[in-house]
């Protein structure tokens, strides 16, 4: 198979339903994954009736914003704890460095081309506030740069502070270049829908990555956990967070569809 034609299976795999539980995943992460996600659909929810049905919601500051904060840092902070797992595992069956890391390549590539996707149906929306670099471009190029980093664990802890100091302290220098918006080393980026640079969040991923190397080896848990990931709710939960990527994907047409059913948006 070559590169293309697994590129282009990979990508068709990646928001392939998936309708039973994956078992042999920990529940824990798929749930708390699903959580995130979760809260996420609520947040564009809110945005949505902000923005198109014309509620007074504010979802820049306040109550909604900390929410919005708290979702983006877990949905990427978990990022880096499922690639500690992914690698522990592929680790453990063996294999070259370069072979695992072109699997981490081509998923890479893969989600970060769903970004793309957004970028487009963005700019036809609305070109002056279209996603550049996302969530999806984040998570994409992150999955591939943070593989030299898989297999440390204090070192990320480090990392991941200094880049979050970055994050707070480079709009200090007021730089004006829109082509550094996806490093973050651009005080000035245009406004977005969606606005995930490198610095600070990659900083996230690298705390995800220490966190799941503290608390996970070769993929397996070193913590007792009871086995309650089969309760219904979980169970929602866990598929929800397995189907992560296919629902960021639709939930937006899905929630305005059913907006305007309601008759809230009128186009």
């Amino acid at each position: 198979m070559t590169v293309l034609s697994t590129y282009f299976s990979t990508l068709r795999t990646s928001v392939r339903p998936i309708w039973h539980l994956q078992q042999d995943r920990l529940w824990e992460v798929d749930m708390m994954r699903g959580v995130a996600i979760v809260m996420m659909v609520v947040y564009h929810l809110m945005w949505d009736l902000r923005g198109l049905a014309g509620y007074d919601i504010n979802v820049h500051t306040g109550f909604w914003h900390i929410w919005q904060q708290i979702t983006a840092n877990l949905f990427i902070g978990i990022v880096g704890v499922s690639l500690t797992l992914s690698y522990g595992r592929a680790r453990s069956k063996g294999g070259t460095t370069a072979t695992r890391w072109g699997k981490y390549a081509m998923r890479g590539a893969v989600v970060f081309s769903w970004g793309v996707v957004v970028s487009i149906v963005t700019y036809f929306v609305d070109p002056s506030h279209y996603v550049r670099f996302g969530i999806l471009h984040l998570i994409g190029v992150s999955i591939i740069v943070a593989y030299p980093f898989l297999r440390f664990c204090w070192l990320n802890l480090i990392l991941g502070i200094l880049l979050l100091l970055l994050g707070q302290i480079i709009p200090l220098f007021g730089l004006n270049n829109p082509w550094l918006g996806s490093l973050g080393l651009n005080a000035h980026s245009q406004p977005a829908f969606d606005y995930f640079p490198l610095i600070p969040w990659f900083g996230v991923v690298l705390l995800g990555i220490f966190v799941g190397n503290s608390l996970y080896t070769d993929g397996q848990r070193r913590f007792t956990l009871p086995n309650i990931g089969t309760t219904p709710g979980l169970r929602t939960l866990r598929l929800s967070g397995q189907n992560s990527l296919l629902i960021y994907l639709v939930h937006q047409p899905i929630t305005i569809a059913i907006l305007m059913l309601l008759g809230q948006i009128r186009l």
